[in-house]
């Protein structure tokens, strides 16, 4: 049963996908595609400065009649980042991005970038445990146990 991001990531493994500030928004694009991911770490060497998720292309190049090949990732990405570490519980996670509208989470363990959590991630998490747990009370009620 998973119930911290650092059980999560032992789960998915921590891959993390990303791209410098100074990549263009179309390389991003690429790289999102290859991998089939939602969103980009941006990192400046070790250091992470931002995410790039489809929301930003929506909202910062779409409808700003911008160019994705013009535009530096740097320039668009959002910078306020809302992260969590490896001892966070999945319902933690869960509240974070429901509260902040957010489908990404990096996650930091002393400074450092040590994986990624999605949405997706959660609430497949979210559903084992439920599952388990079903399984569990039925087991108890039939005294199967």
């Amino acid at each position: 049963m998973t119930s911290t991001v650092r059980q999560l990531l032992q789960t998915k493994g921590n891959t993390v996908y990303a791209i410098s500030p100074g990549a263009t928004v179309f390389e991003a694009l690429e790289r999102m595609a290859a991998y089939d991911v939602g969103a980009l770490m941006v990192m400046d060497g070790d250091q992470l400065v931002g995410i790039f998720s489809e929301r930003d292309y929506a909202r910062k190049i779409i409808l700003m009649g911008r160019i994705s090949k013009d535009t530096l990732v740097g320039e668009v990405m959002t910078g306020e980042l809302i992260t969590v570490t490896p001892d966070a519980t999945v319902a933690d996670c869960m509240n974070l991005m429901t509260g902040n509208r957010v489908r990404h989470l990096p996650v930091l363990e002393y400074g450092k970038l040590v994986g990624v959590v999605s949405i997706g991630d959660v609430v497949k998490a979210i559903m084992t445990q439920q599952e388990f747990m079903i399984a569990e009370l039925e087991s108890y009620i039939t005294g199967s146990r």
